[in-house]
């Protein structure tokens, strides 16, 4: 495979995200730029429980415990991502957006200067986890640059 030198990577931390990143690593030439952006999805703003906390004061601690995790688990991702590009010699930077995957994706893609854009395919069905919210025919037709799905890994 030929080398870019500045890629969009929208990678999140699942088993597709994961290959996602493995395949940008190795397209990216020593030096290169690897972009990586991190949608947390709207959906994750009305994971309050309204049905089961019943006052205001327990759905705000729940709330600022799911933002901790989740933030948490953001940094942790970002940090590992970071290291695999250090390890490659490769320029790290990153986005963390809350919003629509596709939307977001689109809107940082045109920020820069991007040779390529890679993300992971959908998981597929029968896999357990949140279902990917990547309104994939939007985003092809919105694209302005190539984009990369990588296959789900297999078993």
């Amino acid at each position: 495979m030929n080398s870019v030198s500045h890629v969009l990577l929208a990678s999140h931390g699942t088993e597709g995200a994961l290959a996602a990143e493995q395949m940008a690593l190795s397209m990216c030439a020593k030096g290169a730029k690897l972009h990586h952006l991190i949608v947390v999805p709207t959906l994750w703003q009305g994971m309050t429980g309204d049905d089961w906390l019943n006052n205001g004061s327990t759905r705000d601690t729940f709330r600022r415990y799911l933002e901790g995790e989740l933030g948490r688990e953001v940094d942790e991702h970002c940090e590992r991502v970071n290291k695999f590009a250090e390890e490659n010699e490769l320029e790290y930077s990153k986005e963390i957006v809350l919003g629509e995957p596709d939307e977001c994706l689109i809107d940082s893609s045109k920020r820069d200067k991007f040779d390529l854009v890679i993300m992971g395919s959908p998981r597929p069905k029968g896999k357990k986890g949140l279902r990917s919210r990547m309104k994939t025919e939007i985003l092809t037709r919105a694209l302005t640059i190539p984009l990369l799905i990588v296959p789900y890994p297999t078993q």
